[in-house]
């Protein structure tokens, strides 16, 4: 797909603070969309998104302008979001986030904009008294990134007369890792998420215990940033449990794709989830899953994907399965590898832009 030069300038805004996946999933759309629009990446100055812009080779092409402001509704991110959208001549936005868009309504006031905001968190709030009515009435187009989202935004988010929906699928930010897989005596379980309170790695962790009882060979690794706050309850964890010194908390990776050919199991019981980008991986990469099924991961189940998914919040089915996987580990090894195909397809980056210029002007 070569770029268009019928689209009109385009930014892509993200400025969260934080480090997850929708930080990374805004680092990787800018990337996917800068090959084919004039595309402005605007993010918060001196966060996280602004330091992989700066130091990760992968995003160092993407143009982007930083903005500085310490509160969401604000005369900063008003004035600052006006003044570089009319530099560039903005036409289409596309948002990723949540709270600042109550400055951006302001910081577009008067301006003809094809705003497009992305849904990539489950909401449980509505947003639907008068003033999120007003913030959301220019919206274009919503996109969830899954048919599961698309229910909560429908239910939580208020809908402007002209708003539309779409449902688009991420794609994977990079080709999948070219290491070899490497084999090992020992099952090697992988964990890839924050190490935080409702992401799951305690039962993670707990869902071990049968292959320690079965005297099954594991170790297990958990690649995501650390919660400071949560970092008693880890301890106290691993102190009731008798394999401790199996399980590795080893902190963010930017190299998480040679993680998945490093290891036989991905698991990844999350309580909830509105798509899961470690999923997509996962799946793509050839690696057995496990998880829960609830929310957005049974989505990815009804894509047609060899994945193992348990009744949700049942510690005992998670055992259960994860004990079945490794007492049957090379044909199960052998069916995931399949998925590799199907994921080529449906996680293809040519497939995700052209479906986001279908929204542009």
């Amino acid at each position: 797909m070569n770029k268009p030069t019928h689209k009109q300038p385009t930014a892509l805004i993200c400025l969260s603070p934080h480090i997850g996946g929708m930080e990374l999933a805004s680092l990787k759309l800018a990337k996917t969309l800068s090959r084919y629009v004039d595309l402005t990446f605007i993010i918060q100055e001196g966060k996280f998104i602004h330091q992989q812009c700066l130091n990760n080779p992968d995003y160092r092409d993407i143009r982007f302008e930083t903005i500085a402001f310490s509160r969401t509704l604000g005369p900063s991110l008003i004035r600052n979001g006006r003044k570089i959208v009319k530099k560039y001549g903005i036409k289409n936005v596309i948002f990723l986030g949540a709270s600042e868009l109550k400055s951006l309504y302001f910081s577009f006031l008067g301006l003809d904009i094809n705003l497009i905001v992305r849904h990539g968190t489950i909401k449980s709030t509505p947003k639907k008294d008068w003033f999120h009515r007003l913030i959301y009435s220019n919206v274009a187009y919503h996109v969830p990134i899954s048919k599961y989202m698309s229910g909560n935004v429908q239910q939580i988010i208020p809908f402007g007369p002209k708003s539309q929906m779409r449902v688009i699928v991420p794609s994977l930010p990079k080709p999948i890792s070219t290491l070899p897989k490497t084999p090992s005596d020992t099952l090697r379980l992988l964990h890839a998420g924050r190490v935080t309170a409702g992401k799951g790695i305690d039962k993670a962790i707990l869902a071990c215990a049968i292959l320690d009882e079965n005297n099954i060979p594991f170790s297990f690794d958990n690649f995501g940033p650390a919660d400071p706050k949560y970092a008693q309850k880890l301890e106290q964890l691993l102190k009731s449990i008798t394999y401790a010194d199996k399980i590795h908390i080893k902190g963010f990776t930017d190299s998480i794709y040679d993680e998945y050919q490093r290891h036989d199991i991905f698991i990844f019981p999350t309580p909830d989830e509105g798509y899961g980008n470690v999923m997509m991986e996962a799946i793509s990469h050839g690696i057995i899953v496990i998880a829960f099924d609830n929310t957005a991961i049974s989505n990815f189940g009804e894509m047609g994907f060899h994945i193992h998914l348990v009744e949700d919040q049942n510690l005992d089915a998670l055992k259960e399965r994860l004990l079945f996987i490794a007492q049957n580990l090379e044909n199960e090894k052998a069916l995931a590898l399949e998925n590799i195909g199907k994921a080529s397809i449906k996680f293809a980056s040519d497939r995700e832009a052209s479906e986001y210029l279908e929204l542009l002007v």
